[in-house]
């Protein structure tokens, strides 16, 4: 069995999961191709071109991945990461992880709600899967900071990606704001601006259903 180098193993701090970097990977070859994803690959000195969702790597190559992503493709790493977030829950390949999110209820103020419980659900899905905590907090005029504290730097970017294409398929408008560091956490403004805007994506909660 020949493992890369770039490999850790999964015991020990410095590591990053194989389900993050296989959700950068899968994004940027949908989105940009096959050819920029190997650029990608080379310039960031990755070792390897295909990751293993459930496999452990060095804790930086997320970073170097995503330093060369931006040089590629010339966008901030914030807006990727706010994209990948929506490829995360819009994709037709990932289905199973919107349907995940759908199952916290009825309404896009349901989900909202239940985002605390989200790195505990993770972790029953991938006991060793690590996600930065969540609080959210409710303030006047149906607006809501959701707080994110945790090690995965830009980890509130891909939440304000997936607060917003949930917002779209449950049918709601909102408005959203990093607000940026605050107080050793990041923290996203979320502004329910209209709950029932537009009719959202259908969804069943059969196993079956699409």
């Amino acid at each position: 069995l020949n493992i890369s180098p770039c490999i850790v193993a999964v015991r020990g701090d410095a590591t990053m999961h194989g389900l993050m970097l296989r959700a950068i990977q899968t994004f940027a070859q949908e989105t940009y191709g096959m050819p920029v994803w190997d650029r990608v690959t080379r310039r960031a000195a990755a070792g390897i071109a295909q990751f293993e969702a459930m496999l452990v790597y060095q804790d930086d190559l997320a970073d170097r991945i995503l330093d060369a992503l931006t040089a590629e493709v010339g966008s901030p790493r914030a807006t990727l990461l706010e994209d990948i977030g929506v490829y995360l829950v819009s994709a037709p390949r990932v289905e199973r992880l919107r349907r995940l999110m759908r199952f916290a209820g009825l309404s896009y103020e349901d989900f909202l709600h239940s985002l605390e419980d989200l790195p505990g659900r993770a972790r029953l899905a991938v006991a060793d899967l690590v996600l930065p905590r969540l609080e959210l907090r409710s303030l006047a005029g149906a607006r809501y900071i959701l707080s994110v504290e945790g090690t995965l730097a830009g980890f509130s970017y891909v939440m304000t990606g997936v607060l917003r294409a949930m917002a779209d398929d449950y049918g709601a408008l909102v408005t959203l704001d990093h607000r940026g560091l605050r107080q050793g956490r990041e923290e996203i403004e979320i502004t329910l601006v209209d709950i029932s805007f537009a009719r959202g994506r259908s969804f069943e909660l059969g196993a079956g259903a699409a």
